[in-house]
């Protein structure tokens, strides 16, 4: 069995299809923003990016340790992990 890296960061990510996801995305992303400001998290990863015309993410890239409560907090669609 391997072993996970101990500091491994995941990237939570939400997505935004159709004609105003790009907008929606980018609002998104300045609310994940303010998550991690008010919340005192260590990580300043987060923003938006095109995925296709019509589909666009908002993201915030945390610690594994740390996922459970902002992953039950903020409800993201899905994860991967991050290799930034």
């Amino acid at each position: 069995m391997e072993k996970r890296p101990e500091n491994r960061k995941l990237k939570l990510i939400w997505d935004f299809h159709g004609p105003d996801a790009e907008r929606t995305a980018q609002h998104h992303a300045i609310h994940l923003k303010e998550y991690l400001l008010k919340n005192g998290s260590s990580s300043n990863i987060s923003g938006s990016e095109s995925v296709s015309d019509n589909h666009f993410i908002a993201y915030l890239v945390i610690e594994e340790k740390l996922m459970p409560p902002v992953r039950d907090a903020l409800k993201p669609h899905r994860g991967q992990v991050y290799n930034g």
